[in-house]
């Protein structure tokens, strides 16, 4: 009986173990058997596809190539047809150049440029600040549909010709200044006096230098108000457009969460405003400002037609007669020059305006950059 339990059992542990053994076996080759990886299959190249990018990259490079040879030839012909006047002798260009006044070249050509500077100058200061009030107010303040008009008026004023800005402040502006000038001018000469005549050293200056500002020929007004601070007045109102249409499109690019957050803190508008919106849009602003400079720079007919014109280089920015720019001169007398030396003359006087863009531009990407590094934008 003992045996044949024995071959029992052993018949019962071998019957379990070969039960047990499929599921050890799948057990063990889950674990060691890695799942087979399928290679995905490489998506067939489309020739047009890449013929296509490789034509618009070519197009682009070849746009880039041909505004740099533009620049260049530009730049040549200037030097080339304007070298002559650059090394004539300023008893030359007295003898054969009626409009130099008795200078040489490069008295001329420095008082054209320091009232081409000042009129930008004077607009910049003038156009900054109401174009940032008016960006705000629109994106920030106005109601959705009045602000909408508004930006829409000010797009529209950007599209009018200089000529008929010229038009404007020479008929209708220049009445309506002339007794705020007359204003000023009774108000801040007597002070200006007392401050040349109680300063030491400062009733020297003003007597041996004139090109010092602190005087009191500053603000002395003369009638009519064709002067260098009307000009400014008229390139303020030519630059306002551009600057504003510019700096909204910045302000209006400010992440709303930032926004809500410091209204959520507590802030004011205008406290969110300062913290938040222009801290961000800060090189946005400096770019629309060197824009609007650019146009101040270049800008002819709208002076032209404003400014009683001079070459002096001084700061009576109310006195008639006493400044010029570059380009206005060159409108100014570029039909009666002849052939030869005077127009070479004035030719050379563009190359200097060609040269004053280029260094404003330079200095203005280095300013952009800087704001940018720095700009609330990177916090």
């Amino acid at each position: 009986m003992s045996e044949e339990r024995m071959s029992d059992r052993k018949e019962e542990s071998m019957a379990i173990g070969l039960e047990e053994a499929p599921e050890a076996e799948r057990t063990t080759s889950s674990k060691t058997v890695a799942p087979k990886v399928v290679s995905p299959e490489i998506a067939p190249r489309n020739p047009k596809k890449r013929r296509g990018d490789s034509v618009f990259a070519g197009f682009a490079q070849g746009a880039g190539i041909i505004i740099i040879l533009l620049l260049g030839a530009v730049a040549f012909f200037l030097v080339s047809q304007s070298y002559p006047a650059f090394v004539a002798s300023k008893e030359t260009i007295q003898t054969e150049i009626g409009f130099s006044k008795g200078m040489s070249f490069w008295q001329f050509a420095g008082a054209a440029l320091f009232g081409t500077v000042l009129s930008a100058v004077i607009a910049l200061v003038v156009a900054v600040p109401f174009s940032i009030a008016i960006a705000l107010f629109i994106s920030h303040y106005a109601p959705r549909k009045f602000a909408s008009g508004l930006g829409y008026v000010i797009d529209l004023l950007a599209a009018i010709p200089s000529v008929v800005f010229g038009l404007w402040g020479m008929k209708t502006l220049e009445p309506i200044i002339r007794p705020i000038f007359t204003w000023i001018s009774d108000i801040l000469t007597p002070a200006l006096q007392w401050w040349v005549d109680s300063v030491p050293g400062m009733g020297y200056m003003a007597e041996h230098f004139e090109w010092w500002p602190l005087t009191p020929q500053l603000v002395q007004f003369v009638p009519p108000a064709r002067n260098i601070l009307m000009g400014g007045l008229v390139l303020a109102i030519m630059i306002l457009p551009i600057i504003t249409s510019l700096c909204r499109e910045v302000f209006l690019q400010t992440p709303r969460l930032q926004e809500e957050a410091a209204l959520g803190l507590g802030a004011t508008r205008w406290e969110m405003i300062k913290m938040t919106v222009l801290p961000i849009g800060r090189s946005g602003i400096v770019s629309a400002s060197m824009l609007g400079l650019g146009r101040a720079l270049g800008e002819t007919m709208a002076l032209l037609m404003v400014l009683s014109a001079g070459l002096k280089v001084n700061f009576f920015i109310m006195s008639p007669g006493q400044h010029s720019t570059i380009a206005s001169q060159i409108a100014l007398n570029w039909p009666e020059a002849q052939a030869g030396l005077e127009r070479q003359f004035l030719v050379g006087l563009g190359l200097l305006l060609f040269v004053l863009t280029f260094v404003v531009n330079f200095i203005a990407r280095r300013i952009i950059a800087r704001y940018a590094e720095f700009s609330g934008a990177n916090g």
